[in-house]
């Protein structure tokens, strides 16, 4: 940041150094190696008394002096030209503190060119034994720059104690010195065979030829062995973490791996090849290949070493962008464009926004990316998300990719970097909201007379925010199924629940009827939960119309198969349910009506592609269901792409249990909810409701506005419950931990809670089972004290607020004050009353059964006894 930026664009993320490094690195190590080859081979003549061998050796020389000489002093000097632009800090770091190391280097470098030209052009003028010790200088020598070289560039990956003493030689003998050492002069040994079959095999002499090329083979067979010997060593002297992000954790580094292994095969078969007489037309060929082998070989080594730098470019001392580690916080403190000295934007504003964006690209991201380049290509690995998403995955990008640095930013400069990266570079635009809705949905409710009908029906379902994935053939999450409930109620001074000798049957509103019509995924659906999920389910029993089975106390109809697109497209996510209660001859007793919510507005597609699959409102596409799976695979090592284009569509719950839909999982992975809450709340944490809005079809500028009951009407949201994403991913965390899964820990150890003082404090629970309830803020059903039930857990599933009765332990909670996040008196976003039909149906008011003394609804008499629960009796507050 202390320096101007030099911008490559497609040109960047490392490509020219690559070109330039790897080339001169093959050729450095053969000046190492090709010394010693040069020496061996001429005594080999001097001992078998063959001028053919040192006449060979001599040309070899020449062509050796072209080689190193030229072409590795021009791409040497390119290399200190190009750091020196690229990463001017890094570069300063290593000039100052080991300037007597390059200048030691330099001497032996010098004393190389002297004797490599003495050498090379003394053949028959020298003496046998001078001439020899002029080659044996010039190896000396370059193994000796080799020594130095090694030391200070493995620095760089395993400083060791140097990041505190900052002593010379604690940085230059440090943890994989001698290792690396002894791997580089064996891989020199071996590019010495290399270029030495390349001339040898255009020996015209055929015994001559043979003799030279066996003799070549041997420098790339026998050295390959220490060489596979000291890669092992250099493996294990690397820290424990960088092993594990460079061959576990780095997808990146998987094809240089890969390629340093099949590379290793071929070479060894190759040298074996050459060692047995061919054609001279195929020995050439073969020389060819196997060089440019050699240099994959070198290449793939060396990207793996580079990578294993990452986040640094020193490790442990100074990242890739080149912050010193000591400077990271007060460089978050103080923010980046405040911290820079050749910027134009010091402070970002909605006038800068791209401006500041592309100077905070041009000091934090160029280093290492292109932009349409073919390396790191910027564009490419965010070609997926929307400004928003990626202003998240910034701000925590080093917690699930620890091959990035932190964002050294704040968050306004996240958003800046993020809205130039997404929309100047990939024209990605976050969604636009608010989305319009029109309220043309029918009030259409059945009548009820009080001095007439003898009957209350009364239906809701248990959950009154509920979600689905429609992208079944790629992935589920959740299925289509809506719980539907109905209670019954013989009106009188005392009323009775009726479950006997009656009949009740539900149907959806004809515009819904034909859900097949619009989402193939009902035979997936099946085939992913199995049957027993099927069995309660539209695939076999239970339809979009029907009758409701019977039950101790109401009559339910389990996981209805209802989905928010009406047969003449668009998308509602409140479907009208019409229920009928009739005797067993058909006599109709009562009839109601309740909306059976369900939406598919799941905000996946902000970080991971696509758009919305219906309307531009909702909807999962398969281009957004496909990037999921694969960053799952890239982060978990999964290969759940490749089982979805089989044909096999994914469950997660397959292994992350889920108590709502008693799946137990593989017992080994996160459950459901934690392994999702916890993984986001990284990225999301902290942006209080808007975080879970971001998934959660409530947010309420949104195509769904879930969270619609009269909490909502109160200004409260999500946070006030169930706490902030942080606090509910830790508390659901916690309970995992507890239960020995190590990735809890992991989820848990960046997150910060935002409603208790520490995560200490948070108490752990377990989902769909250890949940807020309305008691926590209502204590004996008063006004609440507290606006806020975070942490206060309740004990079991039979708390729960759905599954809760009355204190007479007779009227389900939710019969009279609707399913929770639709809570009496709801404002629907589709017509303002659709949640409120049945206590409009039957006493004219949105407020809760028998609020304001309406007991007559079923009692058909004024009560003076609160029988349901206290302080029934009181006014409704809220009106």
């Amino acid at each position: 940041m202390n320096y101007p930026v030099w911008n490559l664009d497609i040109f960047g993320g490392g490509l020219l150094i690559a070109l330039i490094a790897v080339f001169h690195v093959y050729i450095s190590h053969f000046a190492v190696g090709g010394g010693l080859f040069l020496v061996l081979t001429e005594m080999k003549g001097y001992r078998e008394d063959n001028p053919s061998i040192i006449e060979y050796v001599r040309k070899h020389a020449k062509f050796f002096l072209l080689i190193t000489m030229v072409a590795g002093s021009m791409t040497g000097v390119g290399i200190w030209f190009t750091i020196a632009l690229l990463n001017p800090s890094a570069t300063s770091t290593l000039i100052h503190y080991y300037v007597f190391g390059w200048a030691t280097e330099w001497v032996f470098f010098l004393l190389e060119i002297i004797s490599l030209f003495i050498y090379a052009y003394t053949f028959g003028r020298l003496g046998r034994k001078t001439h020899l010790l002029m080659g044996w200088i010039y190896f000396g020598a370059a193994w000796m720059s080799l020594f130095i070289i090694n030391g200070i560039i493995d620095l760089m990956l395993t400083p060791g104690n140097w990041v505190q003493n900052h002593n010379f030689w604690s940085g230059f003998f440090n943890p994989t010195f001698w290792p690396s050492l002894f791997f580089r002069t064996f891989l020199a040994l071996m590019i010495a065979g290399l270029f030495g079959l390349l001339t040898s095999t255009r020996l015209k002499d055929r015994e001559l030829r043979h003799k030279m090329v066996r003799h070549c083979a041997l420098y790339l067979l026998i050295p390959f062995f220490l060489l596979l010997a000291s890669a092992w060593w250099y493996k294990a002297a690397l820290p424990p973490e960088l092993q594990a992000m460079l061959f576990q954790t780095m997808p990146e580094m998987k094809p240089f791996i890969t390629g340093f292994i099949y590379l290793s095969v071929l070479l060894m078969a190759g040298g074996l090849l050459m060692a047995v007489r061919i054609p001279r037309c195929l020995s050439c060929t073969a020389a060819i290949v196997l060089l440019i082998i050699g240099q994959l070989y070198m290449g793939c080594f060396e990207f793996m070493r580079e990578g294993g730098r990452r986040p640094y470019i020193i490790r442990n001392y100074m990242y890739s962008n080149s912050i010193h580690t000591k400077d990271l916080a007060s460089v978050q403190k103080q923010g980046v464009l405040k911290s820079a000295k050749w910027v134009q934007e010091k402070k970002v504003t909605s006038d800068n926004l791209l401006q500041s964006g592309h100077e905070l690209y041009n000091l934090l991201c160029l280093p290492c990316h292109s932009i349409g380049g073919p390396l790191n290509d910027i564009k490419k690995v965010t070609k997926n998300f929307t400004p928003w998403g990626l202003a998240n995955m910034i701000g925590a990008i080093d917690r699930f990719h620890p091959y990035m640095p932190p964002f050294p930013g704040n968050r306004l400069e996240a958003k800046a970097l993020a809205a130039y990266i997404a929309t100047e570079l990939n024209g990605r635009h976050n969604a636009d909201r608010p989305v319009t809705i029109q309220s043309t949905a029918k009030l259409d409710m059945p009548t009820f007379n009080p001095k007439k009908d003898s009957y209350v029906l009364l239906s809701w379902t248990d959950m009154g925010m509920q979600a689905m994935t429609d992208t079944s053939n790629e992935w589920m999450i959740l299925p289509p199924g809506v719980n539907l409930h109905a209670l019954l109620i013989k009106r009188d001074e005392s009323p009775e629940i009726i479950t006997d000798d009656v009949r009740i049957t539900y149907a959806i509103d004809p515009a819904f009827s034909d859900p097949s019509a619009q989402i193939p995924f009902w035979k997936n659906s099946k085939q992913l939960f199995g049957k027993k999920f099927a069995k309660n389910t539209g695939l076999s029993g239970n339809g979009l119309s029907g009758t409701m089975q019977s039950g101790d106390d109401d009559f339910h109809a389990d996981l209805l198969p209802v989905v928010p697109y009406p047969t003449d497209g668009g998308y509602m996510p409140y479907p009208s349910m019409t229920i009928t209660a009739t005797d067993m001859k058909g006599t109709i007793l009562a009839r109601t009506k309740t909306v059976v919510p369900t939406a598919t507005e799941m905000g996946c597609n902000n970080c991971h592609g696509g758009l919305w699959r219906v309307n531009g409102q909702a909807g999962i596409s398969t281009a957004t269901a496909g990037n999921i799976l694969k960053v799952h695979d890239r982060l978990s090592g999964t290969s759940l792409s490749k089982q979805a284009s089989s044909g096999k569509p994914v469950l997660c719950q397959k292994c992350h249990a889920d108590s709502r839909f008693g799946r137990k999982g593989d017992g080994k992975q996160l459950n459901m909810s934690a392994s999702i809450h916890g993984f986001h709340a990284n990225f999301l944490a902290p942006q209080g409701a808007d975080a879970c809005t971001a998934c959660h079809p409530a947010g309420e500028l949104g195509a769904s506005r879930s969270f619609r009951g009269i909490h909502h009407s109160l200004d409260l949201n999500c946070t006030n419950c169930h706490g902030s994403l942080a606090d509910h991913a830790i508390s659901l965390l916690k309970a995992e931990a507890k239960a020995g899964k190590k990735r809890a820990r992991v989820l848990m150890q960046h997150l910060k809670p935002e409603m208790t003082a520490t995560a200490k404090d948070i108490k752990p629970r377990k989902p769909w089972i250890n949940e807020p309830d309305c008691l926590n803020c209502h204590k004996d059903y008063e006004q609440p004290d507290d606006d806020t039930t975070f942490n206060q857990w309740t004990a079991g599933s039979d708390d729960l607020f759905r599954n809760r009765t009355d204190e007479a332990g007779i009227v389900p909670c939710s019969a009279c004050h609707n399913s929770m996040h639709a809570l009496y008196p709801a404002t629907n976003p589709y017509g303002k009353d659709l949640d409120n039909r049945q206590p409009l149906q039957y006493q004219k008011k949105p407020f809760p059964m028998g609020a304001n003394k309406g007991c007559a609804v079923c009692h058909t008499v004024v009560m003076d006894e609160e029988l349901h629960h206290p302080n029934m009796l009181h006014e409704f507050r809220n009106q």
